[in-house]
């Protein structure tokens, strides 16, 4: 334990670049999520089948393969997609296009779990809150905008809560690739100090626990909020 209290700074550090991964991939996972979620309840056959299959086909492929096809593969087929242009400073914070293609590569993965809890949310509206909306006049965007998805979101607490709880624990893969986030310290630690191995994985245990502990807290604060709202 002495080895990260003597480097205590670079741990928070580490753990900061944990957070800022969750933070923003949670965020845009969230958003696309609900975006492919509502294709999947929408009318638009086409759009029906090919979020379907995006699904099926992201869920069903390792993360770490996910991975490697931004931070190798896709700049082969599109320069752009190198994130090179990626290339931000918050005080002693570096993000760089390791950490976008990160970014992106959770996201995309996370999305598609998104997708399928609140899924599950939609279905758990009573049909007839739908049909009456359309009976009303409000088009598909109006209803799922303000009738649909308000409860849905609602009823999906729960199952959200438990694949953000994942993105914290699958930001870890960004290790392989370049980012100094906690486990990519952990292992720098473990090199460096390899008498005190038990000490420092211990220590990042907690500092992942933490972070769970944590945003396992708000979840369940938001979900009481919303079940007496209801």
């Amino acid at each position: 334990m002495q080895a990260v209290l003597d480097n205590f700074d670079l741990y928070l550090k580490a753990f900061g670049y944990t957070v800022a991964l969750f933070i923003v991939a949670g965020i845009l996972s969230m958003l696309l999520g609900t975006a492919l979620a509502a294709c999947r309840v929408g009318p638009v056959s086409i759009l029906r089948k090919a979020t379907a299959v995006y699904v099926t086909v992201t869920r069903n492929t390792p993360l770490v393969i996910i991975f490697a096809t931004f931070s190798f593969m896709a700049p082969m087929l599109w320069s752009h997609l190198n994130f090179k242009w990626v290339e931000v400073s918050i005080g002693e914070f570096d993000f760089s296009p390791f950490f976008a293609a990160a970014v992106v590569s959770l996201t995309l993965y996370t999305s598609s779990f998104v997708c399928e809890a609140l899924r599950s949310g939609v279905n758990a509206v009573p049909v007839g809150q739908a049909e009456a909306a359309r009976a009303i006049g409000l088009p598909f965007a109006g209803v799922m905008r303000q009738v649909v998805l308000p409860q849905a979101f609602r009823a999906s607490v729960p199952p959200l809560a438990s694949v953000q709880i994942a993105l914290i624990k699958n930001t870890s893969v960004a290790a392989v690739f370049g980012i100094a986030e906690a486990t990519s310290r952990m292992r720098s630690f473990n090199n460096d100090f390899g008498s005190q191995r038990t000490e420092i994985f211990i220590a990042f245990a907690i500092g992942y626990i933490v972070i769970v502990e944590l945003f396992s807290f708000g979840a369940s604060r938001l979900e009481r909020r919303w079940r007496v709202a209801r």
